[in-house]
């Protein structure tokens, strides 16, 4: 009899105990409603122009759920301070990922010392910012939320705001397994997006692919410019542009100082190293859709295109630190001291890097503001 009591009991409290399971609100029953379901792969379409070798870390590989989601943060003003701003308030996509100031304004109105760069073809960089201080998309997320001249807000405390939501606890878990949110998935997440933002179909483009017709003799001038160091003694004009700009990607993914300065307000790349031979060295942005990203250079204190080749041509401070080698021995004319191209030179030049405008990207639907109609 007492053997039948205890397994009587027994059974009554396991019952109490799968009832009270059942009940509770953070028990295996909810878990169940919400099973865990391994991501999507995302196809990520390479241009065949373009390096085939790409870095993506293999701890975040590119999934559609996880893409799905960095668009929405990269959008989402709740890692602001104040809840105004995002990271498309200084990207935007109709300027191939700028702001169209000279200089980034931030959460409190304050001015940043340097402009937005565009985001394009971020796949393919392994630095990033002017400076080059982050290393990998993920790095550099976390930069502007935080600057306090940015979007002003510890990463920690967005992330809870992103926790309290009805809408993201479930994408994360679509994209990451789990419904809590963390400042590692909420980055991860921002640079899966940012890897997809790819421009590669410009008039260049189909021009570089076979189409000859689609540039005018002027923008053909301006490529050929582009792609050449002069040499005035051989009779061969040169604009000199691809040292700092060359190949599908249109730029080296490096740092230069261009001469712009003789002495330096903002010591660029040297700000990040603490070397001094990289005092005034940026990097050198791609000039992919540069009609679309206006003012120009790290400061913005050129407001058009005409501007920045005037300074190529005619105003590199020779004398200035740290001077890029390739900059020194230009020039168009014999014993010349400048680039010195002529009045034609710079409108075929003009003319050239406007055909890198990309409408298609700009007007992609999928890397639009989700939360607008």
């Amino acid at each position: 009899m007492a053997l039948l009591l205890r397994f009587v009991r027994a059974r009554f409290w396991l019952a109490m105990l799968v009832l009270a399971v059942a009940c509770s609100p953070k028990g295996t029953m909810d878990e169940e409603e919400d099973p865990i379901v391994a991501p999507t792969p995302y196809t990520l379409t390479l241009p065949a122009t373009f390096p085939q070798s790409p870095t993506i870390p293999t701890d975040n590989p590119l999934t559609n759920e996880g893409v799905a989601l960095g668009r929405m943060l990269f959008y989402e003003t709740r890692l602001s301070r104040n809840n105004t701003l995002s990271c498309g308030s200084c990207h935007q996509q109709s300027k191939a990922f700028t702001d169209g100031r000279a200089r980034a304004m931030g959460v409190d109105g304050r001015q940043h010392p340097r402009g937005s760069m565009s985001l394009t073809n971020l796949l393919w960089e392994t630095t990033l910012n002017w400076d080059g201080a982050a290393t990998t998309l993920e790095t550099q997320a976390r930069i502007p939320i935080e600057n306090e001249v940015e979007l002003h807000q510890s990463l920690a405390a967005g992330v809870a705001k992103l926790q309290q939501t009805d809408l993201y606890p479930p994408l994360f878990l679509k994209a990451f397994g789990s419904k809590t949110i963390t400042e590692e998935n909420t980055l991860k997440a921002l640079a899966q997006f940012e890897r997809t933002l790819i421009s590669a179909n410009s008039r260049y483009d189909r021009y570089y692919t076979g189409n000859r017709s689609v540039l005018t003799p002027d923008e053909v001038q301006g490529l050929m410019l582009f792609n050449n160091h002069p040499e005035p003694s051989h009779g061969i004009a040169g604009a000199n542009c691809f040292h700092c700009h060359g190949g599908t990607l249109f730029t080296a993914r490096d740092f230069f100082n261009n001469g712009l300065d003789l002495s330096f307000a903002d010591n660029g790349r040297g700000q990040a190293t603490g070397q001094a031979f990289d005092n005034g060295k940026f990097r050198a942005p791609t000039l992919r859709n540069i009609a679309l990203t206006a003012p120009y250079m790290h400061d913005g204190r050129f407001a058009t295109l005409e501007e920045v080749v005037d300074h190529y041509s005619d105003h590199v401070q020779r004398q200035s630190p740290n001077l890029d080698p390739n900059m020194l021995d230009a020039t168009n004319v014999p014993f010349g001291s400048q680039l010195s191209l002529s009045a034609t030179q710079k409108r075929q030049l003009v003319a050239f890097l406007k055909t890198l405008t990309d409408t298609t990207f700009v007007q992609d639907k999928r890397f639009a503001n989700p939360f607008t109609p």
